[in-house]
C-alpha cells in the first residue's frame, strides 16, 4: 500500500502555525496539494524511498502508522501507512488521531509546570498538600518525586490488575485514587530510586483540578493545546466521546487482527489523543518555548536527582537519551494496541514522530530507521572495535535448583488470603499435588516453587510465617509493585 499524504510536504510547520493563530482548522492535504516550490529542508527522493521502505510491512489490509519528520521548524515529510479502521478500510493519514499512551505524561507535567511558574504549585512540596487522600507514608513524597518517577509509589496498572480489574473493565480517576488512598507502604523511600509509576501522573491530573477548579483536560486545552494550534489534541476521559479521525487499535492474532483498544476513563499518565502534526507543533515548542517560556521548558527538561546525588535520565514526564551518539529528548507510549514514539534531536533541530495502531508496530524501531536516513550525516563515527582483551564471558554461579515439596508441605500454604490495600481475596488451593493461585475473574495460575517459601505465578509470592512456623500471609512483588501484603484469613 502506498503511503497516504504526503510524498512531499504541503507546507512547513511555521505556515501551519500561522493558520492556527488565525483559528482556521487545518485541512487534510491531498496528493494534489504538492507545492510548486519545495522547502529548502525537504527530503530527497532517495531519502523518501528509504523511509517508505521501513514501513513497507503495513499493507492495504493491516493496521499501520503515521509519520512526521520535522527539521528546522518545518514538517519536511509526513505520511500514513496502512489502515486506521480495518472494518471500513479507512486509510491512515497524517491527520489521523491516535491514543499515544505515556507520551501524554509530558503534557500533564507541563500543566503542573505552568502552575509552578505562577506560584500556585510548589514542586518540592508534599503531594498531600494538594491531594490529601494520598496516605502519610512517613517520608515526604513531593510533586517532583512523582513527576520524576522517584516517589516509590506503587503503579496504578499493577494495582488495578491485582485488585481484580480486567483489561476490558473501565478504569476511572476515582478508581485509581481509591486504590492509592488504601496503600500502606511504598516500593522504596522517596528519592532513593527511579522506578516508573503511572500513579504519580494520574495524581498530577487530580492536583491540577484541585488547584485550578477545572479539569486538567480543560486547563491543558486552554493553556497548551490552543496556544500552539494543536486543534486535534485532547485528554480523553470519556469512553463515549466521539473523536473525529480516530484510529482503532489492533493486535495480531492467528494470521489476522483483533480490536484492542484501552478502556480508560482516567488521564494524566495516559489518554492523550493527538496526531503527528500536532506533536510536531509540540516538538517545536520545546525549542521556541511559546508555551512555558525559557523557565518553564528548562523546568520541564530538568533531570531528576536521587537522594544519593545521582542524576537520572528522566525529567518531568519526558526522557533524556541518546541514539548513535546524538542527544535525544522524548518519550514512548504503549497502551492496548496503540504504540507511540515522540523523539527529538535538539542539537540537530529535528524531530521524528511515529504513531501506530497495532501492538507490534514498533514505532521506536521505525523512528530510529527514519533517523538513520534523515540524520545520516550527523552521526559521529562509530568507535573502532578494540582487538585483544581476552577473558571471555564471566562465569557466574548457577541458580540453585528449585525446592521439591511434598504434598504435605504444599498443604501448609493452602488457604484464603486478604489484602486490605486492594480489598481483595486470593485463594491458594492444592489440586493433584500442585499448588494454584485462584482469583475472581481470572484463570488459575500454578504457584511454582522458586526458593524456600517463595513461589512464582507470573509474580513472586513470598510466604510469611509466624514465630511458631505457621504460614500467616504472603507478600507479592510484580515489577512496579513490591512487597504488597496479604494476610491469611
Amino acid at each position: 500500500m502506498s503511503p497516504t499524504h504526503l510524498r512531499r510536504p504541503t507546507r512547513g510547520l511555521a505556515a501551519l502555525l500561522l493558520v492556527s493563530v488565525a483559528f482556521a482548522a487545518p485541512t487534510a492535504p491531498t496528493s494534489a496539494q504538492v507545492p510548486a516550490v519545495r522547502p529548502a529542508a525537504a527530503l530527497t527522493d532517495a531519502e523518501i524511498s528509504r523511509i517508505d521502505a521501513a514501513f513497507v510491512r503495513f499493507g492495504n489490509a493491516s493496521p499501520g502508522a503515521a509519520l512526521a519528520v520535522v527539521r528546522d521548524g518545518e514538517i519536511v515529510y509526513e505520511a500514513g501507512y496502512g489502515l486506521a479502521n480495518l472494518e471500513y478500510g479507512v486509510p491512515i493519514t497524517p491527520a489521523s488521531t491516535f491514543h499515544v499512551a505515556s507520551v501524554s505524561k509530558q503534557f500533564a507535567a507541563m500543566a503542573v509546570v505552568l502552575l509552578a511558574l505562577e506560584g500556585r504549585v510548589d514542586l518540592d512540596a508534599s503531594i498531600r498538600e494538594y491531594v490529601p487522600e494520598v496516605p502519610d507514608f512517613g517520608p515526604t513524597i513531593t510533586v517532583r518525586h512523582l513527576l520524576n518517577h522517584t516517589s516509590g509509589m506503587r503503579d496504578q496498572w499493577s494495582l488495578l490488575s491485582m485488585a481484580g480489574w480486567r483489561g476490558q473493565d473501565i478504569k476511572t480517576q476515582d478508581d485509581v485514587l481509591w486504590l492509592i488512598s488504601r496503600q500502606r507502604d511504598l516500593n522504596f523511600e522517596p528519592g532513593a530510586e527511579y522506578l516508573y509509576s503511572n500513579s504519580g501522573f494520574t495524581l498530577m491530573a487530580i492536583l491540577v483540578e484541585r488547584v485550578t477548579g477545572q479539569p486538567m483536560k480543560d486547563f491543558a486545552r486552554e493553556r497548551i493545546f490552543e496556544p500552539l494550534g494543536m486543534t486535534s489534541t485532547h485528554f480523553h476521559d470519556d469512553m463515549g466521546h466521539i473523536v473525529p479521525g480516530r484510529t482503532y487499535a489492533y493486535s495480531p492474532t492467528g494470521g489476522g487482527f483483533r480490536i484492542n483498544i484501552p478502556f480508560f476513563a482516567n488521564y494524566g499518565a495516559t489518554s492523550l489523543f493527538t496526531n503527528v502534526r500536532d506533536l510536531a507543533r509540540w516538538a517545536n515548542n520545546l525549542e521556541s518555548k511559546t508555551v512555558g517560556g525559557e523557565a518553564g521548558i528548562a523546568m520541564l527538561l530538568e533531570r531528576g536527582v536521587l537522594n544519593s546525588g545521582e542524576a537520572i535520565g528522566y525529567a518531568l514526564g519526558i526522557q533524556h537519551g541518546a541514539y548513535r551518539g546524538l542527544t535525544t529528548v522524548g518519550h514512548s507510549g504503549s497502551d492496548a494496541g496503540y504504540r507511540a514514539e515522540f523523539r527529538t534531536y535538539p542539537d540537530q533541530r529535528t524531530a521524528i514522530i511515529v504513531l501506530s495502531n497495532v501492538s507490534n508496530g514498533n514505532p521506536g524501531g521505525l523512528a530510529r530507521a527514519v533517523a538513520d536516513v534523515v540524520l545520516e550525516d550527523a552521526f559521529p563515527p562509530a568507535p573502532e572495535q578494540q582487538g585483544g582483551g581476552g577473558g571471555g564471558d564471566t562465569e557466574r554461579e548457577p541458580d540453585p535448583p528449585p525446592p521439591t515439596l511434598s504434598e504435605a508441605q504444599l498443604r501448609e500454604f493452602v488457604g484464603t488470603y486478604h489484602s486490605v490495600e486492594l480489598d481483595v481475596d486470593y485463594v491458594v488451593a492444592l489440586e493433584g499435588g500442585r499448588l494454584f493461585l485462584q482469583r475472581r475473574k481470572f484463570g488459575d495460575r500454578e504457584l511454582e516453587p522458586e526458593a524456600e517459601d517463595t513461589f512464582d505465578a507470573g509474580s513472586t509470592y513470598r510466604f510469611v510465617r509466624d514465630a511458631t512456623g505457621s504460614v500467616v500471609g504472603f507478600e507479592v512483588t510484580s515489577g512496579r509493585v513490591r512487597n504488597l501484603r496479604f494476610e491469611r484469613r
